[in-house]
């Protein structure tokens, strides 16, 4: 397909000179022995070179090893077999900066004519920031992951020692009563018996006490909460819980108020509840013809801030939604139920509220809300 265009043959320098100097990307040219033909003013931004100090010097000065040590070898494989393996591909290398740093940019290849010449067009685009964002959320998915695991164990480890209290309990008491009992006989082996059973009765005691400080420690341990804005809690947990799910085609829509308060939270908790409700509702249309995740924020009269997550499912079950928030509660068939569980404790501890309503339309839509810091 050949390019068109609407200008005359006597605008084409101009308009030519106009791209050059307006383009976002960097924009080289090289010939068929990799010098520099042209260098536009995005590149001496993105590279720190003038255009004096690299027009007529090989390409392979701006790029690090091992790109510099094989580019020759590509485009002299180009030369002699015609096979284009860089040639209308779009790839992902590394840069290098006039002062040696290297940076990632996305390098589309094109091949053209100039003055008779066999060149070819780079298009250099800096991927630096996008690198970053996604080094950035694979780090916070990476904490939210170990956060949930965290609370998950600590929730279940608060539980377990709940039940575990009472049975050490009748433990020192069935100990305590067989003391009294061989203490009413004389025989040699019966103070030996009651030394076993106070040992017993000491060793259960202790085990009491283990539980009790390990389950304080779980849910007294301090928290980092700082002033944050929910808003971007929100987008990040919930492009967290999306991954994976493109073939599940679920249509999101997300509505958040704009200059919405700080809140004071600890980031990968509150992030944890929101990623939470975003998969269970994202898991729970899975077998739905309709899959629509709403996501909104709003600042409400009294000062808090609420945040709902709505999903086109098939609603909660009646024996279910009572107890919903309920540790080991669950509608998944390999599910622990203890995920809502942690997302109410977390809310709670927050000064927050967390419930449930069934949408008139069917699915569900859970929401919390969190105090806002005062301005």
């Amino acid at each position: 397909m050949r390019s068109g265009s609407a200008f005359k043959d006597t605008d084409s320098a101009t308009l030519f000179r106009m791209l050059l100097a307006t383009a976002v990307d960097g924009i080289l040219v090289i010939d068929e022995r990799g010098e520099l033909l042209i260098y536009n003013d995005a590149c001496e931004k993105l590279f720190g070179y003038t255009p004096q100090e690299v027009i007529g010097q090989n390409i392979r000065m701006l790029m690090p090893e091992p790109y510099r040590h094989e580019h020759d070898g590509y485009l002299k494989a180009y030369r002699d077999t015609g096979e284009k393996k860089i040639i209308g591909i779009g790839r992902e290398v590394k840069a290098l900066r006039k002062d040696g740093s290297e940076f990632p940019v996305y390098l589309s290849v094109g091949e053209g004519q100039l003055d008779e010449r066999r060149v070819f067009v780079g298009i250099v685009h800096d991927i630096t920031v996008r690198r970053e964002a996604t080094r950035r959320l694979q780090e916070t998915q990476a904490e939210l992951v170990h956060m949930s695991r965290f609370n998950e164990m600590g929730q279940m480890t608060s539980s377990l020692a709940h039940e575990l209290n009472q049975p050490l309990a009748a433990i020192m008491n069935y100990l305590s009563a067989a003391g009294r009992t061989l203490a009413k006989l004389d025989a040699p082996e019966a103070a030996r018996a009651r030394d076993l059973m106070q040992k017993a009765s000491d060793q259960s005691a202790r085990a009491g006490q283990i539980i009790r400080h390990l389950r304080d420690f779980v849910e007294k341990r301090d928290h980092n909460r700082r002033e944050e804005n929910l808003n971007l809690l929100v987008e990040e947990a919930v492009e967290f819980a999306l991954l994976g799910s493109d073939d599940l085609d679920v249509h999101v829509d997300i509505e958040l108020e704009d200059g919405l308060p700080a809140v004071f939270a600890d980031r990968i908790q509150i992030q944890q509840v929101i990623l939470n409700l975003a998969r269970n509702a994202v898991e729970a249309m899975q077998d739905c013809p309709l899959r629509r995740l709403s996501v909104t924020t709003s600042h409400l009269d009294d000062g808090f801030i609420r945040t709902s997550i709505a999903d086109t499912g098939p609603g909660l079950a009646s024996e279910v939604a009572e107890n919903l928030f309920q540790p080991f509660i669950t509608t998944k068939e390999k599910g622990m139920g203890i995920g809502l569980s942690i997302c109410w404790s977390i809310v709670d501890a927050h000064g927050g509220e967390l419930w449930a309503e069934k949408n008139e339309a069917g699915g569900t839509s859970f929401h919390f809300r969190l105090p806002s810091t005062p301005d």
